[in-house]
């Protein structure tokens, strides 16, 4: 298809009320192309199968695209493997690998490619303006374009809406609309959250986009729509959520140091604070990971340096988060009771950024291991229930899914992720080796031997 073209039947959703774009999207006449089938991707391209819709998933992949071939994902996400199986089962999914063929057969775009970091922690739009240039390339009169991933304000307008006009020759409510609808998951449950758990975000080029994208995602969500009124404010609003999380388990982080030093123990303090409805304390860590929360205060930071604005209290709180695992490091080490830290074998557990998930990006582990590399520790493994392989991990570093193996000979064991498989360990479990609880999970009393915690007098 030639760029604008429009001779292909239009199938607009702006014409239609809710009922009428029902059964379009049932019908398979309004087709949904979901581009980036990961930890965004597959969960809205499940939300969109569940509502009957014909969906088409694109990646760049072959892995992932085989995967979803077969009504599988690379992603342990719960409720996904069946939505594709079902999906494929009754020709309600299918699969490209040309995304602008998927453009062409496709009503609905929804680009759901990640947004992370580059080395001077701007934003790295890099995949999303080319999935922006291909689904140009098949762009219609009446179609619409949804943005998902987070990203730095202005980056809708400024970065991808051109793309889409210059490459396409339409425009924007004159020919087709645009919404950012930015995602709003937490892992392990992505897909309740969005079916049920919260509204969606809704935004639009103008009125039209606007109006179209809110009858789109209200067939989803069932927490219903809120519409922002122009999409700058809406990407604001996506990295403000984080900003907060980042931020209070900063203070978290400071409180839980303030109470080991004074001999408090910050948990039972916190828990009693938190009973007051105006409270709500975080939990501190040894690091924050993941591609969401320490990422969104970085666009934000970033764009406050280009317009000069001062954003002190983000930018301390992500440096406080930063150096958790130092700190927690150097309060581990002393379990070592005097060992030299060139003859200890230290093993982590965890790899995953957090408990329940085997997702490893900007996981602190890899900074408690960068930490310990620099402290000289002679040996470092990593026990993981969730993560069976990492390409990430230097040739050195041992990680292995079975417990005796990761503590057989350890001098020092350190809890990095708070993986449900933890909670209940005991000393027994741990053959006595000495145990420091970077998330704050364990039991002290079935420990008898040398233990210490963050945010618990030692």
């Amino acid at each position: 298809m030639k760029k604008g073209n429009t001779k292909a039947r239009v199938v607009s959703a702006s014409k239609h009320n809710n009922t009428e774009l029902a059964k379009k999207i049932k019908s398979g006449e309004f087709k949904i192309a979901v581009y980036g089938l990961g930890h965004v991707g597959s969960p809205l391209a499940s939300a969109w199968l569940h509502a009957g819709a014909h969906v088409i998933g694109v990646d760049k992949s072959p892995r992932v695209l085989e995967n979803a071939r077969k009504g599988k994902t690379h992603v342990p996400e719960p409720g996904v493997n069946e939505a594709f199986t079902k999906g494929l089962k009754n020709k309600h999914f299918a699969v490209y690998d040309d995304p602008v063929k998927a453009s062409q057969d496709a009503h609905l775009k929804m680009i759901c490619v990640p947004v992370l970091l580059t080395d001077s922690f701007s934003a790295d739009l890099a995949a999303v303006k080319q999935v922006a240039s291909a689904i140009a390339r098949g762009l219609k009169k009446g179609d619409v374009v949804s943005l998902n991933p987070s990203v730095p304000p202005g980056t809708s307008e400024d970065v991808i809406l051109p793309i889409l006009e210059k490459e396409s020759g339409l425009r924007v409510e004159q020919d087709f609309f645009m919404i950012y609808n930015p995602e709003r998951i937490y892992e392990g449950r992505a897909i309740e959250d969005i079916e049920e758990r919260y509204p969606a975000i809704v935004s639009g080029a103008g009125p039209k986009s606007l109006e179209i994208g809110a009858k789109l995602y209200s067939m989803v969500a069932k927490k219903g729509v809120i519409r922002i009124s122009n999409m700058r404010t809406a990407e604001t609003e996506k990295l403000l959520e984080g900003v907060y999380r980042d931020v209070n388990i900063a203070l978290a982080n400071e409180m839980a140091k303030f109470c080991e030093k004074v001999g408090v123990n910050f948990w039972e303090a916190r828990e009693a604070a938190n009973s007051q409805p105006f409270s709500h304390i975080h939990k501190p860590g040894v690091g924050v990971g993941g591609a969401c929360i320490p990422v969104y205060p970085q666009f934000i930071l970033h764009t406050a340096d280009i317009q000069k604005v001062d954003c002190n209290i983000t930018r301390l709180g992500r440096n406080v988060n930063d150096s958790m695992p130092a700190y927690c490091v150097d309060q581990a080490l002393r379990l070592l009771d005097g060992m030299d830290v060139s003859q200890s074998a230290i093993t982590l557990l965890g790899l995953a950024f957090r408990g329940g998930v085997s997702d490893t990006r900007l996981s602190p582990t890899y900074k408690v291991i960068e930490e310990l590399k620099k402290r000289g520790a002679k040996e470092i493994r990593v026990h993981d229930p969730l993560v069976t392989s990492d390409p990430n991990l230097a040739p050195d570093i041992v990680l292995t899914s079975s417990l005796a193996q990761a503590i057989k000979g350890a001098d020092l064991v350190i809890l990095v992720a708070d993986h449900p498989e933890y909670r209940g360990l005991a000393q027994e479990k741990l053959g006595g080796v000495p145990v420091y609880d970077g998330r704050g999970v364990l039991d002290k009393s079935k420990f008898s031997g040398r233990f210490a915690s963050i945010g618990k007098p030692s």
